[in-house]
């Protein structure tokens, strides 16, 4: 399956980098992508497809924020 190419989003001084939801069969992949992205911390806004060990391996930190309906998230009251 084609997935969308990641998008990258700056805000005063953070970037947020949209991506697709990965599987444990794409995940290498996925965490290259996220590497060359130079990304630190992963937030992960739906349900886990993915195990978070392999990421977290590669320094990447990985925390999950669990909405009902995606179009729910009100990113002023997420204080990372």
């Amino acid at each position: 399956m084609n997935r969308p190419a990641p998008v990258e989003i700056p805000y005063e001084c953070m970037r947020f980098l949209i991506t697709h939801n990965p599987t444990n069969a794409t995940l290498n992949k996925f965490t290259e992508e996220l590497k060359k992205f130079g990304v630190n911390t992963l937030v992960r806004v739906c349900d886990a497809t993915y195990d978070k060990a392999p990421v977290e391996k590669e320094g990447i930190q990985v925390l999950s924020i669990f909405v009902k309906v995606e179009a729910e998230l009100n990113l002023s009251i997420i204080n990372l």
